[in-house]
């Protein structure tokens, strides 16, 4: 058994208002330098067997249709 991870992330020219909520925190509760935070989501898909080629595109069609909405977010693969 195999295990891979999705990282969806909004895209940078979409408004993140939870990262800044928690930015906005952070300041308050005296964490310094913080410059900015975006909020993401992390999946981990675990596969039977290797994690080869069809089974990291099978996820990635996976991630596209079911885990991310393309239009606002990015995703990225890795095997974990």
């Amino acid at each position: 058994m195999a295990r891979v991870v999705v990282d969806v992330m909004l895209k940078p020219e979409i408004l993140d208002p939870q990262g800044q909520a928690i930015a906005g925190a952070c300041e308050r509760l005296g964490f310094s330098g913080i410059r900015g935070i975006r909020q993401g989501k992390r999946f981990e898909v675990e596969v039977e067997g290797e994690a080869d080629e069809a089974k990291l595109e099978e996820v990635r069609r996976m991630a596209e249709t079911l885990l991310a909405n393309p239009v606002i977010e990015d995703f990225s693969l890795h095997v974990d």
